[in-house]
């Protein structure tokens, strides 16, 4: 066994123990463990609390649910997450707490998955490319022009696309809990405006670690590098990468305005987020408190979706007034890189199944 699984296995048998310990048995017992924000009964008066606080503070705190992801708090995902955590403690009574944990300050995203396996973590929120070493299906998400909308793409993890990834997860001990989205890709560089596959040939993006990816900028010419979302800030800055697509909201938060000129709305694939937990540590928790857990999961996933398109078009606006130089591909333009990614869907056929591929073209650009 390498260090680093022995490492993730002993820090998830400490865990394990800790929620033994704070009444996974049910124990109605409480621990010392406070902080400046969680108030006591001896503490609370009615003129300090409303009547929502109260209503999530009211219970002990029985279940402690660590979620990760890599973004940070401004992002869409990173909102949600939090949304999350407060409809989860609400919802229960304040019996289920759950601690976020944004920006990579866990783990990465691969870490993350590993650690969920491992039981070390409770949640996490990847890329659905993340999940490819072990699920190859689940980089379909990556197909360039597969949805026309992010509203079709709700309804695809919804429906029979949905199922059929989960089913496949299951299978190395993952359950999908939601899909939250943060929106289209867009794509970024130094060399000069994109308004078709022949501007970015010979062009070096950073993408998420998908071979659907790296055969996507192969049929546009440009090379692919991939690489983790930590790690892409200053590979840009050194030169180490040429360019990246991203949402705008990832581009904004991440300050790639400082590193990189040109800004191309292509709208070319969805950047979405698997919600993730452990299905042994889901499925062990009392009935009443999966049952709460599921509504706050429906309720976060549906605010996801408006504060997505809510701060990416914020975003989108403050990447312009930081200086990039702006371009909309025409429809010639997005025809031309339509036509160059349809190869990509044909190459990857036999990887994802006539079942899946069947279900994609009901949404097929």
């Amino acid at each position: 066994m390498n260090k680093k699984l022995l490492s993730l296995l002993l820090v998830g048998l400490l865990t394990v123990f800790g929620l033994m310990l704070v009444g996974c048995g049910g124990d109605d017992t409480t621990t010392d463990t406070t902080t400046e924000d969680t108030m006591t009964e001896d503490t609370t008066t009615e003129d300090t609390m409303t009547e929502d606080t109260a209503a999530a503070t009211s219970g002990d705190v029985e279940y402690t649910i660590k979620f990760a992801h890599v973004v940070a708090e401004n992002t869409p995902k990173g909102q949600a997450a939090l949304e999350f955590a407060r409809l989860a403690s609400e919802k229960t009574n304040g019996r289920v707490e759950v601690e976020v944990y944004p920006n990579s300050q866990l783990y990465n995203d691969d870490e993350a998955i590993e650690a969920l396996q491992l039981g070390t973590i409770h949640m996490a929120a990847p890329s659905f490319s993340k999940f490819t070493g072990f699920v190859p299906e689940m980089q379909v998400v990556d197909l360039p022009f597969l949805f026309e909308s992010v509203e079709q793409s709700r309804e695809a993890f919804a429906g029979p696309m949905g199922e059929y990834l989960n089913g496949k997860l299951a299978d190395s001990n993952i359950m999908l809990l939601a899909a939250w989205d943060n929106g289209f890709k867009q794509l970024t560089n130094n060399r000069g405006p994109v308004n078709a596959p022949a501007d970015v040939e010979n062009l070096k993006f950073r993408v998420q670690e998908s071979d659907v990816l790296v055969s996507q900028m192969q049929a546009w010419g440009a090379s692919a590098e991939p690489m983790a979302f930590s790690e892409v800030y200053n590979a840009l800055e050194q030169g180490v990468i040429d360019a990246q697509e991203n949402t705008y909201s990832n581009i904004y938060s991440q300050n790639y305005q400082d590193v990189q000129d040109y800004l191309t709305e292509s709208n070319h694939g969805l950047i979405a987020y698997a919600v993730v937990t452990n299905p042994e540590f889901w499925n062990g928790l009392p009935e009443d408190i999966r049952t709460a857990l599921d509504e706050a999961m429906a309720e976060a996933t549906e605010y996801n979706s408006t504060v997505a398109g809510q701060i990416n078009d914020e975003n989108k606006q403050q990447l312009i007034d930081a200086g990039m130089e702006f371009n909309e591909l025409d429809e010639a333009g997005l025809q031309a890189f339509r036509d160059a990614s349809y190869p990509v869907w044909d190459e990857y056929a036999d990887v994802f199944g006539e079942e899946l591929m069947t279900i994609l073209e009901d949404y097929r650009q």
